[in-house]
């Protein structure tokens, strides 16, 4: 018998004589008063009531000490001959373990050591754990335990758990940095009759009811937002989960989380000036800086923002015009920069391959502009120059982190658009969008000149330094075999 099959068995043990004492090793009730933090913070002497988990157990015979772990942090509890009645005294040594959770009554006071602690008057057991907590040096070491036991790998290192705390708090920054600009949060469907709002492969499902085929939303409710611009709103947003059906890497998941806003009655430089701002005062009220670093460079948010031109990016970096280069000449290029792509895809599915390769040697602050229509076809055109769009990205460390656009809103462009993805997913490009026409027709009626923008999780990612999948408090994973 191994040594975890040992200790499994002495716990259960344990978790059977309690129940032959007629004690309840699963209590509802816990009566807590105060947090571990709450009781660091009292004076000497104050007499206090408090829960959570044994993290460590050391019996030292006249005198034992724990450190006991809630939500807030750790405080140290002592149970000590001549203090901690006999029969509380014999109960922890017989009956607890490190990984069980307790209620704890006592006295703050200082050991000889001047360390803050518990004088254990009483403790009673809230949950008896069956498996040991990971060694703090021998525990989980692989990726695929820390994400298949995501809760051991917070419970046992800070700094995950304090991770999570900054993204809530980071979702929580840019939600009301757009309530404070009057931006109204809207909830639109995740279950959708046509994959619209991004170009994209999406999630299939049935719907038993209405025995129809419908897909998992792939934007942050675009197509409805700006249905709701039709409607009279001028300033909405959405914060929720999307779902796309494609590859995973360092900055692509299947399903996460994504914030999009609509404005009406403004353009893309708008959006520009309004989203450098909500990124400065994210980054520093999350993070307390704007200097951050991912593994290739250094970014300041707080210096001067360049202006990237797609076309004119490419062309520094590759040689190629992407107006004048064939589509054989673009896959000769992209042969010799060993880039792979698939050979389905039309000419302008390559070039922003191409595209994704140029992206990578800019460091940033900055944004894109100046992409090409074919590319981008729920965005207004460019007046100076029709082949392009008044789109921008955010480039940050050579990744797009966030996306916006002067929303398209001539109903007859926007058909005619729709109209040649519907080729492009005839021939075979499983990302080209469904033509949406009760899209169209809401357009018909008369949407106001918008802008609209969509960041995910991947600029908190970014801001962390980490891969996107370590910044997922669950990531999905395949169904473990063992």
């Amino acid at each position: 018998m191994g040594r975890q099959q040992q200790i499994v068995g002495e716990r259960i043990r344990k978790l059977k004589e309690l129940r032959e004492n007629e004690i309840n090793p699963f209590p509802a009730i816990a009566n807590k008063k105060q947090t571990c933090l709450e009781c660091l913070k009292s004076k000497i002497g104050t007499k206090v009531k408090t829960a959570g988990r044994l993290m460590t157990k050391r019996d030292l015979g006249k005198i034992a000490f724990s450190i006991l772990r809630d939500g807030t942090g750790d405080i140290q509890i002592v149970l000590q001959d001549g203090k901690t009645p006999d029969e509380k005294k014999k109960f922890f040594k017989k009956f607890l373990d490190s990984g069980d959770f307790v209620g704890v009554t006592g006295k703050i006071f200082k050991t000889k050591t001047s360390h803050l602690s518990i004088l254990v008057e009483d403790i009673n057991i809230l949950s008896k754990s069956i498996l040991p907590l990971p060694e703090k040096f021998h525990g989980l070491k692989g990726e695929e335990d820390k994400f298949r036991q995501r809760y051991l790998d917070i419970l046992m290192n800070p700094d995950v758990k304090e991770m999570f705390v900054k993204k809530s708090k980071f979702w929580n920054a840019i939600r009301n940095f757009l309530l404070d600009k009057s931006f109204l949060e809207v909830e639109t469907p995740v279950l959708e009759n046509s994959a619209g709002g991004a170009s994209a492969t999406p999630f299939v499902t049935h719907h038993n009811a209405l025995n129809t085929d419908v897909y998992l939303r792939i934007s942050m409710g675009e197509l409805w937002q700006k249905k709701l611009m039709v409607a009279g709103y001028e300033k909405t947003f959405e914060l929720g989960r999307q779902f796309r059906n494609e590859g995973m890497d360092m900055e692509h998941l299947q399903d996460y989380t994504q914030m999009e806003f609509y404005w009406g009655y403004a353009n893309y430089k708008d959006g520009m000036k309004l989203v450098e701002e909500m990124y400065k005062k994210v980054a520093k009220e999350v993070f307390g800086t704007l200097k951050f670093n991912n593994q290739k460079y250094k970014v300041d948010l707080g210096k001067k923002w360049e202006i990237y031109d797609y076309e004119k990016t490419i062309e520094k970096t590759t040689g190629l015009n992407i107006y004048s280069a064939s589509e054989k000449e673009i896959k000769k290029k992209l042969a010799e920069l060993k880039i792979e792509y698939d050979p389905k895809v039309d000419k302008w599915r390559l070039v922003d391959v191409l595209w994704k390769y140029c992206r990578k040697k800019l460091a940033g602050p900055g944004f894109l502009v100046g992409q090409p229509v074919e590319i981008s076809p729920l965005a207004k055109r460019m007046p100076e120059d029709t082949r392009k769009v008044e789109q921008f990205q955010v480039i940050l460390g050579g990744s797009e982190i966030g996306n916006g656009y002067s929303e398209l809103n001539d109903p007859i462009d926007q058909e005619e658009r729709f109209e040649k993805q519907m080729e492009l997913k005839k021939a075979g490009d499983t990302e080209a969008q469904d033509h949406d026409k009760g899209f169209v027709e809401a357009l018909k009626y008369g949407m106001p000149p918008t802008c609209g923008f969509g960041v995910s999780e991947r600029l908190f990612g970014f801001l962390m330094g980490k891969p996107l999948r370590e910044c997922v408090i669950f990531p999905l994973m395949k169904p473990d075999k063992n």
